[in-house]
């Protein structure tokens, strides 16, 4: 049995740090919190701190705005108006997939497809992708550290495929093993689906390494970047993979929402994942032939209004800076470990060299849920449980962690309150 290790020096948890942002750039805190709403409010009475952001992220007033526009000002349905209204809609739909792409360097917009979350862009590939090539023998590699989101679409692909999965161990302080990877990549390997971040631990995992190893025994990668996107600028055409999956509500966008990313020799040789209006370009009750790509993979009416708040929240991103985000929050990551370390009969799970803005915890003889309902006595918002990753805590032997997961909007002082309501935990169970 692998248990978490308890660190007792700020320096053995610490991720690497990068400079602040100075102090005339666009990064003024003081300012970018007042463009979330929900964090001027109250929960029992004390001023609410959240960090759940890996679970969901707030929402500024650019995007809430645009929410509203939207449905004040634009509602129409896309694509097949010839009236005003909806030639207005489509733009700003379109307009959206655009600053997508842009965003996450993708070489093209019309690569861009439209999903509900990250969870149904991966079904996607696995279903569409995955069935129409996966055979018998072939093998689909994974992280030991993925997601659910990123193991039942694979198993179920396998299962009527007759395709095996092969799990990529971790190691003790959560890097992904790098030797046993080499080992396990063969001629067999069809797809390697990989988490950029792990939800979990906040590693950082070498994707654009893995990507290059993959594709040497001519496998494709499937990237999991619902953790990275919101929090550090991305490449698709530097990484080098074949499919980026992300969701817009833990990009500061609504929920319902999110994007794949594929080159478009890959969707066009992709069979529809599903079927309806708009990803047709003709029906006969014999025969019906489809859509270009991206409308090909978009059926019926789409979520309009949070592709274009999706649009509205990249945006915002874009004019905070990416750099100024990841090195806001890796100052925090380390001021939060350090803090953390400090108190007594605190583990934290998960401490690779190269760490998101995610701290997983555990305390001597205190179970994680009575952790997170305690704290949010004292209005601090954590995630208590499996994060969805039941195998990460299978491999410590444990039930559970809590996590205290972080955002360019948060403080200093938000963590020294979860330090503070982590005390009176000890004092509850001493």
């Amino acid at each position: 049995m692998n248990r978490p290790v308890i660190e007792n020096s700020a320096s053995a948890a610490a991720a690497p740090r990068r400079s602040p942002p100075s102090a005339n750039s666009v990064f003024d805190m003081s300012l970018l919190r007042r463009d979330f709403p929900i964090l001027q409010t109250q929960v029992r009475g004390k001023p609410l701190v959240y960090l759940d952001n890996a679970a969901t992220s707030q929402k500024p007033n650019a995007v809430i705005a645009a929410i509203t526009r939207y449905y004040s000002h634009q509602n129409a349905n896309i694509h097949r108006g010839v009236y005003k209204l909806s030639a207005e809609a489509t733009t700003a739909y379109e307009n959206a997939r655009e600053k997508i792409a842009r965003f996450i360097d993708a070489p093209a917009a019309e690569e861009i497809v439209f999903v509900r979350g990250c969870t149904e862009g991966i079904n996607l590939v696995a279903h569409s992708w995955g069935l129409g090539n996966l055979r018998a023998g072939d093998e689909i590699l994974l992280s030991g550290m993925e997601h659910h989101s990123n193991i039942v679409p694979w198993q179920l692909a396998a299962e009527r495929t007759g395709a095996k999965i092969i799990p990529v161990p971790f190691k003790q302080n959560g890097e992904l093993d790098m030797g046993r990877l080499a080992e396990l990549l063969s001629s067999r390997t069809r797809i390697v689906a990989i988490t950029h971040i792990s939800n979990a631990l906040g590693t950082i995992n070498p994707i654009q390494q893995i990507t290059a190893m993959a594709h040497e025994h001519g496998a494709l990668v499937l990237v999991d970047a619902a953790q990275s996107v919101p929090h550090m600028a991305i490449s698709a055409k530097r990484i080098g993979c074949d499919f980026m999956a992300f969701s817009g509500h833990k990009m500061f966008g609504p929920t319902g929402i999110g994007a794949v990313w594929a080159r478009k020799s890959l969707w066009d040789a992709m069979p529809p994942y599903q079927s309806g209006g708009d990803m047709i370009r003709t029906v006969t009750f014999e025969k019906s032939t489809w859509n270009q790509v991206p409308h090909k993979f978009e059926a019926g009416t789409p979520d309009i209004c949070g592709a274009i708040a999706l649009g509205a929240a990249v945006d915002y991103l874009t004019a905070v800076g990416m750099e100024n985000i990841e090195s806001a929050e890796q100052d925090l990551l380390a001021y939060a470990q350090q803090k953390l370390l400090s108190i007594d009969g605190l583990s934290i799970v998960g401490t690779a060299a190269q760490k998101a803005a995610v701290v997983s915890f555990t305390m001597k003889g205190i179970h994680p849920h009575d952790i997170g309902t305690i704290v949010d006595e004292e209005g601090v918002a954590i995630r208590t449980g499996h994060h969805c990753c039941q195998p990460v805590m299978d491999f410590y032997g444990i039930p559970a962690t809590a996590r205290a997961s972080l955002a360019f909007y948060n403080t200093r002082e938000d963590i020294d309150r979860l330090a503070a309501a982590l005390e009176k935990v000890k004092e509850v169970f001493a």
